[in-house]
């Protein structure tokens, strides 16, 4: 049995006459004929009634067949339309990962306006640090990620869509605070609060850099795994911080940032990828993202 023979069956059993079935289909109606008479043989039953050569009558198998033969079409449909929208891009799952830095800022923003114009597409997000990313696309854990370079793996592919400067974070009630500006130097005395550089190694050692440049050591006092963390630590007058300048959207009671003199390394962030495996849906995302970021931010 084939489709056509469905299609086929259907329009004489709307039809109930040979001559119009077969007008409707744009065939000759002796071959339409000859194929009705194939699929009763294959059912082992009759589904019309010949009244004439021509009209026919449906028979209570006839009928059953029909309706069934109508929900085999709408299933037919039904698959072809989802798997065209699949091919698009349309809808299916789409995994992110993302460091914590990009939620402060560039994420939301992103992810905001993808849901609008793909209400169709699961985004399920993932917080993993730039290392990790870089072994999920391996294993084909996630299909995207908000990752900050360099890389550690360079077959994969990856496109800058935001720098930013580091800045200083520390308690409002700081001397310092007073200052638009502060140097390296004012801060070599003062207590230092960092995270591991297993978890961000790029960004660990531009802060390193800072102070590296004059032959400075950093007197580090605490290392905290969160950015939100290290920000808190800061308000409760634990120490002071280097961080992205995104972070000042973290607005917290007691902090302020202030911005570093002198010629400040950026910290980049990229949508890394696995060229080889990228899907329909991720590659919507990355064609939206890049629009995104050529409509509203610059690098």
């Amino acid at each position: 049995m084939e489709l056509r023979h469905l299609r086929y069956f259907i329009a004489v059993a709307e039809e109930l006459h040979f001559t119009k079935a077969a007008q409707r289909l744009h065939i000759a109606q002796p071959p339409l004929s000859q194929q009705l008479q194939q699929l009763e043989a294959e059912i082992g039953v009759k589904l019309f009634h010949r009244k004439t050569k021509r009209q026919v009558q449906l028979t209570e198998a006839g009928k059953v067949f029909l309706q069934e033969a109508y929900g085999l079409l709408q299933q037919l449909e039904t698959a072809v339309a989802l798997t065209q929208r699949i091919g698009k891009g349309q809808t299916g799952q789409l995994r992110i990962g993302f460091t914590s830095l990009a939620i402060y800022d560039l994420l939301p923003l992103i992810l905001r306006e993808f849901r609008q114009q793909f209400l169709e597409v699961e985004l399920v997000l993932l917080e993993l640090t730039t290392s990790q990313q870089e072994q999920a696309l391996k294993d084909s854990r996630i299909h995207l990620g908000f990752a900050h370079p360099p890389l550690v793996d360079n077959t994969l592919s990856y496109s800058c869509i935001q720098s930013e400067s580091l800045v200083v974070a520390l308690p409002s009630t700081h001397s310092l605070a007073q200052k638009e500006h502060i140097s390296v130097e004012s801060l070599l005395s003062e207590p230092l609060i960092m995270f591991p550089r297993y978890l961000a190694p790029g960004l660990y050692d531009l802060v390193m850099g800072l102070f590296q440049k004059g032959d400075f050591k950093p007197h580090i006092v605490q290392e905290a795994i969160q950015m939100q963390t290290i920000i808190g630590l800061v308000s409760a007058q634990i120490g002071v911080a280097i961080v992205p300048f995104s972070l000042h959207n973290l607005q917290r009671s007691g902090v302020v940032y202030r911005f570093i003199v002198g010629q400040v390394p950026v910290i980049e962030t990229a949508l890394i990828w696995q060229q080889d495996s990228l899907t329909a849906i991720a590659e919507n995302f990355l064609q939206f993202t890049q629009k995104f970021i050529d409509e509203n931010l610059q690098i």
